[in-house]
């Protein structure tokens, strides 16, 4: 365990009216306050997400997503114009257009440019910092894909193999995402999560928020899951996660000030 290393606390805005938990989800009038309290809370990036990608969910389409985020970025940059900002998107044109509107930011891509062939072009010639998510499929058929034999294993594979894609395209700064959720049972999540060290890399993204994972191996809803979600934050920063992708900032932050405290 190193305590002292910088932990970042990715706060999720959900601009859409079907995220798995409707507590994240938040209109264009309440967006600033939402953020402000974030910041003020202990997050150091917003994350802004216009469509949703649990399991089984469909595209809204590339304008629709900008339709829905740019007026909510522009917002939030006027009012907080240094706090770092992710966009989960994995549509190149969103990507473009976030850029021409706010300058630097974080692409957040679930596929890991598996959805659209000018993504990694798109973030090299930008010179973007990436997340870049393990996922078989897409969101409406990657539960039918939770086939593995050794899933870290694979995990670790397929960002071995970005590695390459990422230096291929000139992206500079990517950061690993597990994918926990994604095309993945509820016994292969834990599995992964046990074996989280195995993706050793200088930063990791986590995020398990109140996800199925949780609640349904516990048998309760989102709403009830915050003890636990915060279980999986410790386990996670013990084995190398950097950022923490989370709902509910405060807990977050009060879990990390913990976890330095045990890592002394």
């Amino acid at each position: 365990m190193t305590g002292g290393k910088h932990i970042d606390i990715m706060a999720i805005v959900n601009l859409t009216d079907d995220s798995f938990y409707a507590a994240s989800r938040c209109d264009l009038d309440s967006v600033v306050a939402r953020v402000g309290r974030f910041i003020s809370e202990g997050a150091t990036i917003i994350d802004f997400g216009a469509c949703s990608t649990r399991p089984g969910s469909m595209p809204v389409g590339e304008d629709e997503e900008w339709r829905r985020l740019e007026p909510a970025l522009r917002a939030v940059r006027e009012a907080y114009p240094y706090i770092p900002i992710s966009v989960d998107t994995y549509w190149a044109s969103v990507v473009e257009r976030t850029y021409g509107l706010i300058g630097d930011f974080i692409v957040n891509d679930i596929s890991a440019g598996n959805m659209d062939p000018m993504m990694l072009p798109t973030v090299g010639r930008l010179g973007l910092t990436y997340i870049a998510m393990h996922m078989k499929g897409t969101p409406a058929d990657m539960q039918d894909q939770c086939v593995y034999e050794d899933v870290a294993e694979e995990v670790a594979e397929y960002f071995r193999e970005f590695a390459a894609k990422a230096k291929e395209h000139g992206i500079s700064r990517w950061i690993p995402d597990p994918g926990f959720g994604f095309a993945k049972t509820l016994d292969q999540n834990y599995a992964l999560m046990r074996d989280l060290s195995r993706l050793d890399y200088p930063e990791l993204l986590v995020g398990v928020s109140r996800k199925s994972m949780v609640y349904k191996a516990l048998g309760i809803t989102p709403e009830e899951s915050l003890p636990a979600t915060q279980l999986l934050h410790l386990h996670a920063l013990n084995n190398g996660a950097t950022i923490l992708r989370v709902h509910d900032v405060a807990a977050a932050a009060h879990t990390v000030a913990i976890w330095r405290r045990l890592s002394l």
